[in-house]
């Protein structure tokens, strides 16, 4: 309600109607738009207040820029895991093959060593033969990937690149078992290199070692002698390596010394080892060459 003497709207005295004030702001802004465009007064003024309001426009972004950057290095972060399990995967694949080149180089080394230390046998059937198995704990044997299909038989000398490994002890169709001449039930008459004297090597049930049999106190045999197959018996060709002289100990009083070998073969670390047809024609035609062929 309208106070008394006083029309409702209407300004009262000493003040200025709405219409008033914005006729003189409207004149005022006009006349300070024409001044700064003819003399640029005003461009100082608008610098310091852009100066002023800086800060806020910081503090304003502040939290938008801060999400930005989180979120970005979160994606970074994700992308820079996923390319290093996927780096780490192709250097395992990669090694894995390494492994399987290097392992067949290793292979082809060993089978040309065993090849190449067997040329003697230009007359001879050779055979390669894959050690499938191995039993050294309570008997010194193992089985090989060939059997009588590839004409193995009972008693058929075994080598490998260093020397004599054993023989064929049992024939099926398509594997063998073969007794290694370390074994307690195997012998193979031998001589010693330097002298020629003749004695057996038999099998003490350990992979490191062989006793030879039957040698005087006075024989004349030294550690570090060669042992090689004698060729009697005609079942091991004449000259092989068999095993070095370990120990020889005299014993005053008994007929025999004590005498010790260790085997020149790889026997707990061979992988394959040669059959060798020894004097037998049926097999003569087939060389070393041909076993590198095939």
């Amino acid at each position: 309600m309208s106070g008394p003497g006083k029309a409702a709207g209407m300004p009262g005295r000493g003040e200025i109607s709405l219409g008033a004030r914005f006729v003189v702001l409207a004149a005022i802004s006009l006349t300070l738009m024409v001044v700064d465009q003819r003399q640029d007064h005003l461009t100082r003024v608008r610098q310091l207040l852009t100066l002023a309001v800086y800060p806020i426009h910081i503090v304003v972004d502040l939290p938008f820029a801060a999400w930005s950057s989180l979120t970005n290095a979160v994606s970074d972060r994700g992308e820079i895991v996923r390319e290093n399990d996927r780096l780490r995967d192709e250097l395992i694949l990669a090694e894995y093959r390494l492994q399987r080149v290097y392992a067949l180089e290793r292979e082809n080394e060993r089978l040309r060593e065993l090849l190449d230390s067997y040329e003697e046998f230009t007359e001879e059937r050779v055979l390669i033969a894959q050690i499938l198995s191995v039993d050294l704990d309570y008997r010194q044997r193992f089985i090989i990937n060939r059997g009588s299909a590839d004409d193995v038989y009972v008693g058929q000398p075994l080598f490998d690149a260093d020397g004599v490994v054993g023989q064929v002890a049992s024939v099926s169709m398509m594997t063998s078992e073969a007794l290694l001449i370390t074994d307690a039930n195997h012998a193979i008459p031998v001589a010693i290199e330097r002298t020629m004297v003749r004695t057996i090597a038999e099998g003490m049930g350990d992979s490191g070692l062989l006793r030879l049999l039957n040698l005087p106190n006075n024989a004349d045999v030294a550690q570090g002698d060669l042992v090689v197959t004698s060729g009697l018996g005609d079942v091991f060709p004449a000259g092989r390596p068999v095993g070095i002289v370990e120990e020889f100990v005299a014993r005053p009083g008994q007929s025999f010394a004590h005498v010790t070998a260790r085997p020149v073969a790889a026997l707990d670390r061979d992988q394959e080892v040669l059959l060798v047809w020894h004097d037998r024609r049926d097999g003569a035609d087939q060389t070393v060459a041909e076993v590198v062929a095939k």
